[in-house]
């Protein structure tokens, strides 16, 4: 049975509004948890961007899910400084943290004023980069040069297991390259058949581990309310790469998005006010593959969506009892 989870948008919500969504999603029924972890958010209207790694341990303390973080070490993050933060959660809250690492968005990591590199170099970087922070997770003192450098580092409280490294894929080629190196593949909805391109490629390649799936979703009573949530908080979130890789704040990505359509957001979002149709359309994307699916009300507000979806949805997904 596919695990549903509840995705915490950093971009959106306040960090202590978000800890008390986290912990009613618990309440509600949600298995498990993720969430992002952005300097900027996409857009001026978003307004959010908690620091992840502060949050992360008070939503593990003060729940009992398992949750996860996307990070992107390397630039705006040393390898070092992501390891022994992934190590002190995993030694803190065991078998309930893992992170997926990715190679990043300018939007967060031009800050450092160093030069955003091309993907190829991104892609070459982050492997080095997971390669470091597996050798401090295993306790080990690590000097290194090369994309990065490294200078005689070592973490030194570890957990018992090391935690989960996921690899982030919204791209088939990017998920060929997670085989080589992940314990697992996460990825956003988008066209079905891309998603199954996406799973087989990731798995013919060797890739292990289990499959997530980040859902965008979009949900009001009334279904003109959930087009107007999706359109004011998501409009700046419907472009494929390289564009959104590569644009530097939220002011150019609202600038981007200035001529994007409501019909344009449905590609991205799955929008409705039936609670049945959306149940269904969650259902066929978790069939394509995946073991775990996180899902994300793109609105600011979160108390509807979790309660709604706790008591009908949920449970027809996951086979248990209203």
């Amino acid at each position: 049975m596919t695990l549903i989870g509840f995705h915490a948008s950093h971009e959106q919500i306040h960090p202590a509004e978000l800890l008390r969504a986290v912990q009613r999603a618990e309440e509600a029924g949600f298995g498990a948890a993720m969430c992002s972890d952005h300097l900027a958010p996409w857009s001026a209207r978003q307004g959010h961007s908690g620091f992840a790694w502060a949050w992360l341990g008070a939503a593990l303390a003060t729940t009992q899910l398992r949750l996860g973080v996307v990070n992107a070490p390397g630039q705006r993050y040393h390898p070092a400084i992501v390891a022994q933060a992934v190590a002190t959660l995993a030694a803190m809250f065991p078998g309930r943290f893992w992170a997926a690492l990715g190679s990043g968005e300018n939007s967060n990591e031009h800050v450092t004023g160093d030069p955003w590199p091309t993907k190829d170099v991104r892609d070459e970087r982050l492997v080095e980069v997971v390669g470091i922070i597996r050798r401090l997770l295993a306790g080990e003192e690590v000097t290194h040069h090369g994309l990065v450098t490294v200078d005689r580092a070592r973490v030194w409280t570890l957990p018992d297991v090391a935690p989960a490294l996921v690899g982030p894929a919204v791209t088939v080629p990017t998920a060929r390259r997670a085989a080589g190196w992940a314990d697992g593949l996460i990825t956003i909805n988008q066209d079905p058949e891309v998603l199954r391109e996406i799973v087989d490629t990731y798995r013919d390649a060797g890739g292990r581990g289990p499959l997530a799936l980040q859902v965008h979703l979009s949900w009001a009573p009334d279904e003109a309310e959930a087009e107007r949530i999706a359109f004011d908080q998501w409009r700046s979130n419907v472009f494929p790469p390289p564009v959104c890789w590569d644009l530097a704040t939220p002011e150019h990505f609202d600038v981007a998005s200035s001529h994007v359509r409501p019909d344009d957001v449905r590609a991205a979002v799955l929008v409705s006010s039936d609670l049945g149709e959306l149940t269904g359309r969650i259902a066929d994307l978790a069939a394509i593959g995946f073991d775990e699916v996180y899902l994300h009300h793109v609105g600011q507000q979160q108390d509807a969506f979790i309660d709604a979806f706790g008591a009908r949805v949920l449970p027809q997904l996951t086979g248990g009892a209203a």
